[in-house]
């Protein structure tokens, strides 16, 4: 319909193309407060109605999204591959006699020697109460430590390595 309006605008002057301009522009405005005014009458006769259309609602909406979700899904399931440890981590390695003090003397991976330190630090309760990320070092794991009484959770795992052949 808006197209059918233009042309017919186009042949006739300037001056009734902007004289229609402005009594749509009139008329729009008070079409807006006729609406308004029902609208809350509405709002007061009918409260259930409301509940309702917005339960109606939800379920297309929710419905659109499912349908969005799988498409991202099977985007994302294709490039992604099953991760691989690394070799240098699972070689199994021999730790020496004061680390064998701590976590055994068969071979172990590096991440099960780590796993095996920290049970020990627990079972113990070597970590320092106030800082997390502190280890109070007893005598075994001061000798792993290099004779410091304190060592941070990421120091440790440098000190370990050296005791791993």
């Amino acid at each position: 319909m808006a197209t059918a309006k233009k042309p017919a605008a186009k042949p006739a002057a300037k001056k009734p193309a902007a004289a229609v301009k402005k009594p749509v522009a009139k008329a729009a405005a008070p079409a807006k407060k006729a609406v308004a005014k029902p609208a809350e009458k509405k709002v007061a006769a009918k409260p259930a109605a409301k509940p309702a259309a917005k339960a109606a609602a939800k379920p297309a909406a929710k419905k659109t999204a499912a349908a969005v979700k799988p498409a991202v899904k099977k985007a994302a399931a294709k490039p992604a591959t099953p991760r691989k440890p690394n070799a240098a981590f699972m070689k199994a390695m021999t730790p020496s006699a004061v680390l064998a003090a701590v976590v055994g003397a068969n071979p172990l991976p590096r991440t099960e020697v780590t796993k095996k330190v920290w049970e020990y630090i627990k079972k113990f309760k070597l970590q320092n109460e106030l800082n997390k990320r502190m280890i109070d070092a007893d005598e075994k794991l001061k000798a792993v430590f290099g004779g410091k009484k304190q060592v941070s959770m990421f120091e440790m795992t440098k000190l370990i390595s050296d005791h791993l052949k």
